[in-house]
């Protein structure tokens, strides 16, 4: 498997969990990004294991800071 089937392959299954489980907030753009980011920084430091990149930005995603705005 190449790096980019493996990068793919590991957003797509990180995606479709925090879809499904009602997790993505926010612009859909922003979330990408961030996992990806996350799936990215892992592989580059040389991690191959499909599930544990999903699994790992999983985690972030849940785990990131969200900004809250107060409406007036």
């Amino acid at each position: 498997m190449t790096d980019l089937e493996l990068r793919a392959q590991s957003f797509e299954i990180a995606w479709k969990y925090l879809d499904q489980s009602g997790l993505l907030t926010g612009e859909h753009r922003d979330a990408a990004r961030f996992i990806l980011n996350r799936i990215d920084c892992m592989m580059l430091r040389g991690e191959r294991r499909r599930l544990l990149l999903s699994n790992a930005a999983i985690d972030a995603y849940r785990l990131r800071p969200v900004l809250v705005t107060l409406d007036a």
